[in-house]
């Protein structure tokens, strides 16, 4: 496994443990990596990924929930929520990562960590996700724009 890979995973465990136990990030990597050992550079990565996450939440759960139909961020399996963000925040956030990476590295990730309809579910909400970036410059990451706090991010649905 990729030390990129092995980031995604300990993101999603941490992401998750923050869902579970309202813990703050700071918290869950002083107790997870106490007693886990990895690399420097797996450590940076899923920390990254984790802090962008957790800061960008309202912004990324509201990209998701207008590209989802009939599901709400709440109603969603907490792995598969957060497998989504990770996605997201590389999509917006990560601008050396292209989005089909990101999309293959989420759905590796799901099979590992949730079912096959799971797996269908984050395909399409990403692929989703991703056509919207392209029609909108403004949020994409390649664009040479931030897209921190956007406001003109529009919240209609693709049809």
């Amino acid at each position: 496994m990729g030390n990129r890979r092995k980031a995604r995973e300990l993101a999603l465990q941490m992401l998750f443990q923050i869902d579970i136990s309202g813990h703050r990030a700071e918290e869950v990597f002083t107790t997870f990596f106490a007693s886990h050992k990895f690399k420097p550079e797996v450590v940076e990565f899923a920390k990254r990924i984790v802090k962008g996450s957790v800061e960008h939440r309202e912004e990324m759960d509201r990209l998701i929930s207008t590209t989802t139909e009939n599901w709400k961020m709440d109603r969603m399996a907490t792995v598969d929520r957060n497998i989504l963000r990770i996605a997201v925040y590389e999509f917006l956030y990560e601008e050396t990562v292209p989005k089909k990476v990101a999309i293959n590295e989420a759905l590796e990730i799901a099979k590992k960590y949730s079912t096959a309809e799971s797996v269908q579910f984050i395909n399409g909400v990403l692929d989703g996700i991703k056509k919207r970036l392209e029609k909108q410059p403004a949020l994409n990451p390649h664009s040479g724009e931030k897209k921190r706090n956007n406001p003109t991010f529009s919240e209609e649905k693709d049809d």
